[in-house]
């Protein structure tokens, strides 16, 4: 028996921390990423797909982006099972009480609100537990598999819950942390035979039979390895699990950490922001460290200038940026500077040499200063 699973599809981010005219695009591939999910089950012959929570960013949506992902979920052929997470819990808001959803979603598409165990396909039964509001006070899978005996002869079953896990996350006072080792013995047991989890937006084994999806398309620059999903065989005979990774995503999140201390390095880094693939799914985040003279701090700002009009963002990491800029008298000779030009170009240069908050300013105006004579000659 195979199925897809996936979750933390978030439809509907904000993404407020791209560009104006990268939102669109980051919009449309997150209901592309659904479209090829359907493909995928279909290449695959999947029974059917099951999907971890968080199917959208929120209960408090535009209904034309409910329509939107309606219309996507209608390009499945085989049953959908959803299951409400964090982000959009069976609350006295619920976007799956909508009319905006309820007046389009497939009828092949259903949404588990209880434990109850559904019959999905002859001879497999899906197991959910859906969130109820952002900030549930029980292990909601502990409570979805402990009523459970083991499953009827024939039958194979499978759990879709949302949450951190016990072994990954670190505050392990939250009385909403799943339960491992008990969801370990569920298994073992026979009362589910796989276990299928969102939150973790990175693919993850967390157990045997126990997997996070990952998000099929990638939502924050920590993440590591999103934009899959799973393709899950669970043989009949003896129950066992394999689990193969399918991409899905086509944007991504990069990091580069730069050390600059020349103009040469600074080329390097425009070198390896040119050689980046599909720039404009691609945000960039630069740690950047070290020490330029002015001339190389203008050559950077150029660099950075002309990248960020091919990328969906490109900016310093600030948490991680510790560059200095070391201003040289030299520099800003022979620019014809007389009076109080002069002058005041030589209260920046000693300005920039300190270690105060306008040492910032000043040094990003000198190398404003320097770009802008070069442009004049």
């Amino acid at each position: 028996m195979r199925f897809v699973a996936t979750a933390d599809w978030q439809l509907g981010m904000a993404a407020n921390f791209l560009e104006d005219d990268a939102r669109p695009r980051f919009h449309q591939a997150r209901l592309d990423a659904v479209r090829a999910i359907a493909a995928i089950a279909r290449e695959h012959e999947a029974a059917f797909v099951v999907v971890g929570g968080d199917v959208f960013e929120s209960n408090q949506l535009d209904r034309a982006i409910v329509a939107r992902a309606c219309e996507a979920l209608a390009e499945f052929t085989v049953p959908v099972v959803l299951v409400p997470g964090n982000h959009d819990p069976l609350d006295a808001a619920s976007l799956y009480d909508s009319a905006a959803f309820a007046s389009r979603v497939p009828p092949h598409v259903r949404v588990l609100r209880d434990s109850e165990p559904v019959e999905v396909v002859p001879g497999v039964e899906v197991v959910g537990a859906p969130w109820f509001s952002k900030r549930p006070l029980t292990d909601l899978v502990a409570g979805a598999y402990g009523p459970l005996g083991p499953a009827p002869a024939g039958t194979t079953r499978v759990l879709v819950g949302h949450g951190a896990v016990s072994t990954l996350e670190p505050d392990q006072e939250s009385a909403a942390v799943i339960d491992v080792p008990g969801l370990e013995a569920a298994i073992a047991e026979g009362r589910v035979h796989a276990a299928i989890l969102g939150d973790r937006h990175s693919a993850t084994e967390v157990a045997t039979g126990i997997w996070y999806p990952g998000t099929p398309e990638v939502t924050a620059r920590r993440e590591v390895d999103p934009g899959h999903v799973l393709v899950v065989e669970v043989d009949e005979s003896d129950r066992s699990v394999a689990v193969t990774r399918v991409r899905t995503g086509r944007w991504a999140f990069a990091t580069i950490v730069a050390d600059l201390l020349d103009e040469a390095d600074v080329e390097e880094l425009a070198a390896t922001l040119a050689a980046l693939p599909d720039k404009e799914r691609t945000a960039a985040w630069i740690k950047a460290s070290g020490s330029l003279s002015t001339r190389a701090k203008a050559r950077l700002d150029q660099v950075l200038d002309e990248a960020r009009d091919l990328f969906a963002r490109l900016d310093h990491w600030w948490r991680h940026y510790d560059l200095a800029v070391v201003p040289e008298q030299a520099e800003f000779t022979g620019l014809g500077l007389t009076g109080f030009a002069e002058a005041a170009v030589g209260e920046l240069v000693a300005s920039a040499r300190g270690d105060h908050e306008e040492a910032a300013v000043a040094q990003d105006a000198l190398a404003r200063l320097y770009q802008y004579t070069q442009a004049l000659r």
